[in-house]
Parts: structure tokens; sequence; C-alpha cells
């Protein structure tokens, strides 16, 4: 097989309560396309395009496909790959995991895998982006749960209702997960520990039973959104908004900057009451609506 092409979702990580052990893939799509090469190279088009990623081994889907290779203990071919990104990037949506499970997959088929060892892909993944919540769907869609128990990796898929949409309010300004996650405490209180515990258990039972009455208290938090709000003031505004337009939870997605709200029905509204709110608190960005998705990433390919 010399040349392959992988598709992998974006994802929403944490989900309010759930913080490193929830995500849940959505239906946009990066797009990677693998080739047999005499040199190595990546380009880039659509999001991170015009030199905002590297071109060369450096990139992130390419040191991810080499991983790969020293896993199973072969030399990795010179490869080309063509990236066309439609997750914005440091949004809080999986791009770099997008990019991960795309170079892994994508070595993967390379190599000869007709089906890859996903569970092989899933630990090497984990290992190179340090945290299991965004990976996880990515490679395998839906909502995921997923922990470790010494060192092993344990996950389980929880059921989403099939009419549950999502809505999402992108700000133009980036918010690094590195930043993010350097102004978390890393002592929490009994209380606030209760708090999120009954929560994140709350909408696990709300997404797999579809009692979506109760997303409103289960998506929220305590234990990293709080101190996140002082890196995005504007976080509990647009919070406000989508509630107040009908939203059944919301959220800061992933490491933010994105906020996400669940909806059923009522999206557009939620969408109109997102975007007004933003522009009142003088935070430019986009409004996008998508769904999330039970399909991970998966592979096609080429003669």
């Amino acid at each position: 097989m010399t040349q392959v092409e992988v598709h992998v979702p974006a994802t929403t990580a944490n989900l309010g309560p759930g913080f490193d052990s929830l995500g849940m893939a959505l239906d946009i799509w990066n797009t990677f396309h693998f080739e047999i090469s005499h040199l190595p190279s990546v380009s880039v088009m659509g999001e991170g395009a015009g030199g905002r990623l590297p071109s060369g081994k450096s990139n992130l889907v390419y040191r991810s496909a080499e991983r790969y290779f020293q896993e199973v203990g072969r030399p990795a071919p010179p490869m080309a790959i063509s990236c066309w990104n439609r997750i914005p990037l440091a949004r809080g949506m999986g791009s770099s995991s997008s990019a991960i499970v795309g170079g892994l997959l994508g070595a993967a088929a390379l190599s000869g895998e007709k089906n890859p060892d996903r569970e092989l892909l899933w630990k090497l993944a984990v290992e190179i982006e340090g945290h299991p919540d965004n990976v996880t769907p990515a490679l395998f869609g839906g909502c995921q749960i997923v922990v470790k128990d010494e060192g092993k990796l344990v996950r389980a898929g929880v059921p989403l209702p099939p009419d549950l949409r999502a809505v999402l309010y992108i700000p133009d300004a980036p918010m690094p997960t590195a930043q993010a996650r350097g102004v978390l405490s890393p002592q929490v209180s009994r209380e606030d520990a209760v708090y999120n515990i009954g929560r994140a258990a709350l909408l696990v039972n709300a997404l797999a039973t579809g009692a979506v009455e109760h997303l409103r208290v289960a998506t929220q938090d305590r234990l990293h959104q709080p101190a996140r709000q002082g890196l995005m003031p504007a976080m509990r505004l647009l919070f406000r908004a989508a509630l107040d337009g009908g939203a059944l939870g919301v959220f800061l997605s992933g490491a933010g900057s994105s906020v996400l709200a669940l909806t059923r029905g009522r999206e557009v509204t939620v969408a109109y009451e997102m975007r007004d709110m933003a522009d009142k608190a003088q935070l430019p960005g986009e409004v996008k609506i998508t769904t999330p998705t039970t399909k991970g990433a998966y592979l096609i390919f080429m003669e």
C-alpha cells in the first residue's frame, strides 16, 4: 500500500464535570492523505495553512506516524502527507488529537495493516497526547469515558440521544492547552470533588437514557471552568446566553476557547443568542452547528 486517506473527527472533552475523563466526537472532520515518497513533506490546507503549522518532519502528524513505525520495529519510509484541516487550532476541539490519530492510523495503513489494531493505536495516541479524553473519541467515535488503572487504560462508550445537536461558539482567539492547564490548582476541596462526581454521574445517565432535562445541572463544573474564566471573561456570559436561548446544557469545550451548547430542536435560536452575546462582549468568532458522531477515525485505501 503506497497511498491512503485518513478521516478523523473533531472532539470535545470534559463535557463540563468530566475533567480528563469524558470526551465526545463531533461531525467535523480533518482529512490526511499519505503517500510513500522520495522525500518527507507535509502540506497544510485550511486551518493552520500559511506556515502556521510545520511543513516537514516536525509536524505532529508526521511525528505520530514515525512513532507507529518505531513501535512496530520498522523503519519509517519517507512520506508525503497532505492535511485538509477543518478543525480550528487551539480552540478545544481536538485539533492535536486529530493530528495524532491521523498520523498513527495512516502509518499503520501504509505498513500494510488493512484493519489496524486500534488498542495499540489508542495506547500510542494517549502516550503522545498526554491525556486520553480527546484521542479516545477521535479514534473510536461517540461519547467515551476513559480512566487509567495502574497505568492501564479503561474505556466505555456512552449511548447518545439520536437527535442531540451541538452549537459551538468558536472565538477567533485561541487558548493553548498548556496555558489553560497552567491556571488549574493541583488540589481541590472535598466539596468541589463531590460536586463534580455527582454531576459527571448524572451526565452519563442523562445521555445514556435520554433524560436530557438533567443536562443543565449535569454539565456544571467546579474543577476547571472557574479557573479558566480568568483567561476568557466572556465564558459565563456565553453560558447564560445559550441557556436563555433554550440550550439543554453548556460547557467549555476541552480547554477552550470554544463554548459548546447541547440542544434538541432549538439550535438556531441558541446560536443566535450566543452570537449576539459574543458581539456585545466584543469577542469575535464564529458559530458552528453540528452533531455528535458515533463514527471514529476511518481509512480509505487507494491504489
